[in-house]
């Protein structure tokens, strides 16, 4: 087989840096709603704040969906 077809380990999905096991008793879909119902106000923000107000979402959203495949 050549080295080109041969095919290298693939990158595991996981949880966002610094994601904290989530506690059990926590409801996953809660969270979800929770991070999009962050973004209700941003037409009141200044254009230069949306940047930051999507990252914290986006980082809400991978550790829910994560905690939801118990990865």
């Amino acid at each position: 087989m050549h080295a080109e077809t041969e095919s290298a380990p693939r990158p595991v999905p996981g949880p966002p840096p610094g994601h904290r096991p989530q506690d059990p008793s926590v409801d996953p879909v809660a969270a979800i709603d929770s991070a999009v119902a962050a973004l209700d106000d941003l037409d009141e923000l200044p254009l230069a704040d949306h940047v930051e107000r999507f990252d914290t979402v986006h980082t809400a959203l991978s550790a829910a969906l994560s905690s939801i495949d118990k990865v």
